[in-house]
């Protein structure tokens, strides 16, 4: 060994010290600075860890049957509970002329602006969802020009926005717009947004409701680092979607728990790792949009719940953003002001 050790060349000394200075603990490594390497879209820093959608607002029917105002005390809530980001779904195509060129009302950009104005001024990142466009679900051709039109719209209109202002190009995509079809349209969308937003984040999805199943259908440019990609998740659907009144047969549910058996808990796994998998193989990082339980389950089970789900998440590197706020499965009481204790700490602990 010693003979063989006093053979090492020089330069051979000098790749091994390095490399135990790679593996020296933090404390221990030198100061001095080194350039910055290469960035790979799979190692791109993730900005996004803990977020809530502000859902059933400007995503409700222009019609007012359903939704409540947002207020700006609820962005201060939200920030000062210690989420980090804020999922706004949003209903542009109710706001949007029929015929071209498919102008967005400035009215409505006025209430899309305030709230990226009650993020940002509270260090919370907001993600715009193109949310409940549901005429392309049901004839993607002939919505196709609307829904790019749409988008070089809001593009335009933020593209002098912080970074962290990022767009969710269409929520769950479903019925007849299918794999080809939505690889098809993303790939258009995208190549607009780029046009005024080389570097914004955009967020994507898979169809059937963007399920962690159908990860494997989706393509994406393989040049754009700036892709995030998510998933919604809701099983057991039972569970979670229980006495949901816009479910049909969802009243025979009631009564249904969830309590963490193991079981239980590995059906929550498989279906994690079976992202986490797809998210490995392809080089991307992922973002769990929604997961939440309806509020006609006992609130024991969907604390448990939730908490299993986001620790999951968050085991394998996966962001999460919970449903939601203020409405049914809301996490906050905006009767009693104040937060569903259980379910704020199942989404982050003391």
């Amino acid at each position: 060994m010693l003979s063989k050790f006093l053979r090492l060349t020089l330069p051979t000394l000098i790749v091994l010290l390095g490399i135990a200075c790679r593996r020296m603990p933090e404390v221990l490594r030198p100061t001095t600075p080194s350039p910055s390497p290469t960035i790979t879209p799979s190692e791109r820093p993730l900005r996004l860890s803990r977020g809530i959608n502000m859902g059933n607002t400007l995503e409700a029917p222009r019609d007012g049957s359903w939704g409540y105002r947002l207020q700006a005390a609820y962005f201060q809530r939200i920030a000062e509970a210690g989420f980090d980001h804020v999922r706004q779904p949003i209903r542009w195509s109710d706001y949007a002329a029929k015929e071209l060129p498919y102008t967005i009302e400035p009215e409505f950009f006025q209430q899309v602006d305030w709230v990226v104005e009650q993020c940002t001024s509270r260090n919370l990142a907001v993600i715009l969802d193109m949310h409940h466009y549901l005429e392309i679900m049901e004839n993607p051709e002939a919505h196709r020009e609307r829904f790019l039109a749409l988008w070089r719209q809001i593009a335009a209109h933020y593209q002098d926005s912080p970074d962290t202002v990022l767009f969710e190009l269409l929520n769950e995509p479903n019925g007849a717009l299918n794999a080809m079809l939505w690889n098809d349209y993303l790939a258009e969308a995208i190549a607009i947004i780029r046009q005024t937003n080389p570097s914004r984040v955009i967020i994507i999805g898979p169809t059937e409701w963007n399920s962690h199943a159908a990860l494997v259908t989706l393509k994406l440019p393989e040049n754009d680092p700036h892709l995030l990609v998510t998933f919604h998740y809701y099983q057991p659907f039972s569970f979670t979607h229980q006495g949901a009144e816009w479910v049909n047969g969802s009243a025979s549910w009631l009564g249904t728990t969830w309590q963490g058996t193991p079981a239980e808990q590995e059906a929550i796994r498989f279906d994690l790792d079976v992202a986490a998998r797809w998210a490995r193989q392809n080089g991307r990082k992922l973002l769990l949009g929604e997961f939440g339980a309806y509020e006609k389950a006992d609130m024991a089970s969907r604390a448990r719940w939730t908490a299993f789900v986001a620790r999951e998440a968050e085991a394998r590197g996966i962001a999460w953003c919970y449903w939601e706020f203020g409405a049914g499965f809301g996490a906050y009481d905006r009767i009693e002001r104040k937060w569903n204790e259980p379910l704020l700490r199942a989404l982050i602990p003391e």
